[in-house]
């Protein structure tokens, strides 16, 4: 087996060849879109990306067929957030051999080390989490969800032989929209849904700007109050973000919860774009375009996924979340587009986010794990910290 770095065209098609041989019999795979893989390896559509600080490598056999991929980074923010200088590893596919994935695992680890890494994690994402982010250890059983990884099962004992240890879990929770929310939060979002001052809203209407103020309004707000370090969204970037969505925005389904016009929830969601982009072969050129076009208009998706769901720090245990979800019912479920969500990003070290969804009627429909390895073995491993705030 020998590997070879990922320097030019020809081997960045050979990156993108893994996957299709890892999964060429696995039904439920749904290849992700390439160019939302390569916009982390560019320094123009990655602001993390200096040009130097990721790498990427293909394992072929000693027949030169291709039977694994890797790549590893320098993530600014993990590198100086946690008590060892940690690295990070990602994009990974490979057969089932433990051997291939060892010389995988050495190679990446090997490079960090010469970055200062004492550490790695993975697999996770050359940029922020709500993308490609956790190994796949729970329901192998269905298609995987826009930009959330899926892998074989296989995958976890490479990773854990190797001596990787589960840092945290990360949980997606499924409802159907017809499910009721219960009783203790059905009760509190009736008495503020009483309140002149209290209304929910979707975006029919607003501006991209307008969407991007309420959005940093609530965020700011209610993930300021809780975490360390914690660093404000500003309005250029929020208004970035909204403009990456404008196609595939639905404005019935993003949702905010507004008190004497304060922005003080949010419940966004996004329809399950892989509904659409199975049918890519995870091509985004001219014909996939004009696939794209066509599924939007005349074979919607019928699940969408929350891609945010938080209230303002003040307002915790007000009733907010019940409340947006109750405007849900009764402005989403009519319209006899969408018979499921799915909420994709809740880590366990944050039990009462876990809690809210549990209470809102959601069960755990998969679980993905965010590894790390410490390269001086001889250092106790500790678990992220659960947030009890």
């Amino acid at each position: 087996m020998f590997l070879t770095e990922v320097s030019e065209k020809r081997l960045v098609k050979d990156f993108h060849k893994v996957p299709r041989i890892i999964y060429k019999n696995d039904s439920n795979w749904i290849p992700h879109i390439e160019n939302d893989i390569e916009k982390k390896f560019h320094s123009k559509t990655n602001k993390l990306y200096d040009g130097n600080n990721a790498k990427r490598w293909i394992l072929k056999d000693d027949n030169e067929n291709i039977i694994g991929r890797i790549a590893a980074w320098k993530h600014p923010k993990h590198f100086i957030k946690f008590k060892q200088a940690t690295g990070s590893i990602g994009f990974f596919e490979c057969i089932d051999n433990q051997e291939a994935a060892n010389l995988l695992f050495d190679t990446a680890k090997e490079w960090l080390k010469e970055l200062g890494a004492e550490a790695m994690d993975g697999p996770i994402n050359f940029g922020e989490k709500d993308q490609f982010w956790g190994l796949l250890v729970k329901n192998f059983k269905e298609p995987n969800t826009y930009r959330m990884n899926y892998n074989p099962e296989y995958y976890v004992q490479l990773f854990e032989n190797y001596g990787f240890k589960i840092f945290y879990n990360q949980l997606m929770y499924h409802r159907l929209m017809t499910d009721p929310a219960q009783e203790v939060f059905v009760r509190k979002a009736d008495i503020l849904r009483k309140d002149p001052k209290f209304e929910c809203r979707n975006i029919k209407g607003l501006s991209l700007e307008q969407v991007a103020k309420d959005f940093i309004n609530v965020y700011n707000d209610g993930w300021g109050h809780t975490r360390k370090n914690f660093k404000k969204l500003e309005v250029p970037a929020a208004v970035k973000i909204m403009k990456s969505m404008k196609s595939v925005i639905d404005s019935d389904i993003f949702v905010f919860a507004f008190y004497d016009n304060r922005p003080i929830g949010m419940y966004i969601n996004l329809p399950e774009l892989n509904q659409i982009f199975k049918h890519f072969n995870g091509k985004m050129n001219l014909i996939g375009k004009l696939k794209f076009l066509f599924y939007k208009y005349f074979k919607k998706p019928d699940t969408m996924y929350g891609l945010v769901f938080g209230v303002a720090h003040d307002f915790h245990g007000k009733g907010v979340e019940g409340a947006m979800i109750k405007f849900a019912e009764e402005t989403i479920v009519p319209l006899n587009r969408y018979k499921d969500t799915v909420l994709t990003w809740i880590g366990d070290f944050n039990p009462k986010m876990m809690k809210v969804c549990e209470n809102l009627g959601a069960k755990q429909y998969r679980t993905f794990s965010t590894y790390r390895y410490l390269f001086d073995r001889s250092i106790p491993f500790e678990r992220a910290t659960i947030d009890e705030s």
